[in-house]
């Protein structure tokens, strides 16, 4: 039986356990995942050595085991691990990931040496179908009924696919009942996010996540940043966005790239036995 160490961490509510062990893969994820049998958390992120000018490497299983590509708020987790044993310079992290390398601004604490938050440069949003990847000629205006509510909204890319939902108020929104349909909408091959969104103010949103693989969370990086690219693309907001969701609030700068800033803390470290 193998011991592997594991740090759990959340970003705005959106919470992860991070190990340095090698090997572990998505059945162990589940195991440890569960917050009824396990430790309890909606991914598992391993992180491994990195080449290439890269400090380290990023591997996520989402709590169902499956496999996801990029997480906003799982980097800024992973970062918080990495700042411990040493990896970058303190000030600055390149971490290779599903979807691409990316590269992370520290906010470090100088009387303890933790990382207090840090901001992630998430690469381009993208619209383009078969990058996001979503079935469709065009990815606006996207609509899908059920049970009487018919939502419309945007498919978005941010290295992994969105679709983000205009609502009237997100709070009353039917997020779990409709969340588990929308996540596996067929015109997505890969499954899909779902930001419930609502314009809250000048260069403000508030909004709820389901997310693939999870379910709804507390906050999603991809998911913030799909939903304020998404709200800029239709005027709705500027290029410096705030967005509220239940675990806290995010700051995203779009550009050329979208860079997310936003919390993290450290919950706890434990040994687990596979």
């Amino acid at each position: 039986m193998t011991t592997i160490p594991v740090s759990k961490l959340h970003g705005a509510g959106n919470d992860f356990l991070v190990t340095t062990a090698e090997g572990v893969l998505g059945p162990a994820a589940v195991a440890l995942c569960d917050r009824h049998t396990g430790v309890g958390a909606d991914g598992l992120i391993v992180v491994t050595p990195g080449d290439n000018g890269a400090d380290c490497e990023m591997l996520l299983f989402n709590a169902d085991g499956s496999v996801a590509e990029m997480s906003g708020n799982g980097i800024r987790c992973l970062a918080w691990v990495a700042v411990r044993e040493g990896l970058g310079d303190g000030k600055r992290l390149v971490v290779d990931t599903g979807a691409g390398r990316r590269e992370l601004d520290l906010d470090v604490d100088p009387d303890t040496g933790e990382l207090r938050a840090a901001t992630v440069d998430m690469g381009p949003i993208t619209f383009e179908p078969n990058q996001i990847p979503v079935e469709v000629a065009s990815p606006f205006d996207l609509e899908a009924t059920f049970h009487g509510v018919t939502y419309r909204g945007d498919a978005v890319g941010v290295g992994n696919p969105h679709l983000v939902l205009f609502v009237d108020d997100p709070e009353t929104a039917r997020v779990v009942q409709h969340g588990p349909r929308l996540e596996h909408d067929e015109r997505f091959p890969k499954r899909t996010n779902v930001e419930f969104l609502a314009v809250t103010g000048p260069d403000e949103l508030t909004l709820r996540v389901w997310e693939r693989g999870v379910g709804e969370t507390l906050s999603c990086g991809t998911g913030v940043c799909a939903a304020a690219a998404a709200a800029h693309r239709r005027d709705l907001v500027g290029n410096s966005v705030t967005v509220h969701v239940p675990g806290g609030v995010h700051t995203v700068e779009l550009g050329d790239t979208v860079r997310l800033s936003g919390p993290v803390a450290h919950v706890f470290d434990t040994e687990v036995m596979l």
